[in-house]
């Protein structure tokens, strides 16, 4: 699935579309925004890679982040959740949120090793949360998280 698949579907609901990134750092909302007419459905990101940032920000439980760490399955399904609320306008919360956590290297991070991640999707018809390990260097790392979570994103829309 591509970018433009997932536009396409959202433009199709008439919804919009919110990214909460940490490990992508902006890549996930630049795929998005790089879609022609991207406008008509992308509210915007919010690059969450400080933990403080995703508690304060996108409302993601201190004591989870205190407890697991920002690598978690249940930070990215908040991340996700968040930033629809976060990038709200006066026509409402967005209708998708995605969300990106997880360790693209060099190092491991909260106990977890380098290539694991967290992506996750939370819309009105549900939340989906996927643990991803990969393999590459930190390049490969972000870029096919990105890939993932737009996936992930396509087939959750695409299946109800």
């Amino acid at each position: 699935m591509t970018a433009t698949d997932l536009l396409d579907t959202l433009v199709e609901r008439g919804w919009t579309i919110a990214c909460a990134e940490s490990l992508t750092g902006g890549l996930l909302t630049s795929a998005l925004v790089d879609v022609p007419g991207a406008s008509r459905v992308v509210r915007g990101g919010v690059v969450a890679y400080d933990t403080d940032v995703k508690r304060a920000v996108l409302g993601v439980d201190a004591n989870l982040l205190a407890q697991r760490g920002a690598v978690d399955a249940d930070v990215a399904w908040q991340m996700a959740d968040g930033v629809r609320s976060a990038l709200a306008t006066a026509a409402g919360p967005a209708h998708v949120g995605l969300a990106t956590t997880g360790v693209a290297g060099p190092d491991p991070q909260d106990g977890q090793a380098v290539g694991t991640v967290f992506v996750a999707v939370a819309s009105p018809i549900g939340t989906e949360v996927r643990r991803l390990q990969l393999s590459g260097d930190r390049s490969t790392i972000r870029r096919v998280t990105v890939a993932e979570v737009i996936a992930l994103a396509q087939e959750t829309l695409s299946a109800r």
